[in-house]
């Protein structure tokens, strides 16, 4: 195993077969997202991205909760009112358009970077996902999560409308009318409930969490890269655009596939009544 430096203990990565495992480590805020945790984040997405021997990346939280989303007792802060380090001058607050672009560049850096990744991510929720860490989790391509435990999405507590893809995840997952409502009450979702909707993929007794999520993780890791990794662009685009573009996406895909290492191994593999051993 590879322990891969972060630049905190607030978030902690190890690589081992091909498995890259990011845990959010602030156990004692739920893993609340914040100004050292987040940018670790962003940099660790960037750094797997780039690692050949990562072949899948397992997202979860410490302890009993995945994430807490962002760190309300730092919200209204004199942070965010702009005093400078080391000086009595006041530091000017951004404008609301600057306001907005920086989050724009937040956003797009983390969840959509997830998104758009080339490598498919696994999330596992040992506990609860509430506002932008349940956005976190939805940026995911898969989702585990422990039975007894529940997502929301929160924003609607604090008074804020939501943020990193919340109402965007939501809406392809369970449709326009069950996403107003989730946001708009911010109730809590229970983990049945979570699998009914299509929330995650499956859930399973806390215990068995771990082990069960690195299995899954490690069956894509070890799986077809190429083309799983164009399945996912596949499913994207499908989201995104009209079934006359997914259909010529798919068939250049299709095409590119049949000429790799891995489609020939495993054609010989299905001949020769084994499973296949994809190549890295």
């Amino acid at each position: 195993m590879t322990t891969i430096d972060t630049g905190t203990n607030e978030l902690l990565c190890d690589l081992e077969d091909g498995v890259a495992t990011v845990t959010l480590n602030k156990p004692e805020k739920r893993n609340a997202l914040g100004d050292i945790l987040t940018p670790a984040l962003r940099g660790i997405l960037l750094t797997l991205e780039a690692d050949e021997h990562c072949g899948a990346i397992l997202l979860t939280g410490a302890g009993r909760a995945f994430c807490a989303g962002g760190d309300v007792s730092g919200m209204g802060s004199n942070r965010d009112k702009g005093t400078g380090a080391g000086s009595d001058a006041p530091k000017k607050p951004p404008s609301l358009d600057e306001a907005i672009r920086t989050l724009i560049e937040k956003q797009e850096s983390l969840t959509l970077r997830m998104a758009e990744l080339d490598k498919p991510i696994v999330a596992a929720l040992p506990g609860p996902a509430a506002g932008a860490g349940l956005s976190i989790a939805l940026a995911a391509d898969l989702r585990m999560m422990a039975d007894d435990t529940f997502v929301t999405t929160a924003f609607r507590r604090i008074g804020l409308s939501g943020d990193y893809g919340s109402s965007w995840f939501l809406t392809r997952l369970v449709g326009p009318a069950v996403a107003k409502e989730l946001l708009m009450t911010g109730r809590r979702i229970p983990a049945d409930e979570c699998l009914r909707l299509g929330i995650v993929n499956r859930i399973v007794p806390f215990d068995d969490l771990a082990t069960e999520a690195r299995a899954l993780a490690l069956a894509l890791a070890n799986g077809p890269r190429a083309a799983l990794r164009t399945m996912k662009r596949n499913v994207n685009r499908a989201v995104l655009g009209d079934l006359r573009g997914s259909l010529a996406a798919e068939a250049e895909g299709m095409v590119r596939s049949v000429g790799t290492a891995d489609h020939k191994e495993a054609v010989r593999a299905f001949m020769e009544k084994r499973e296949p051993q994809f190549g890295r």
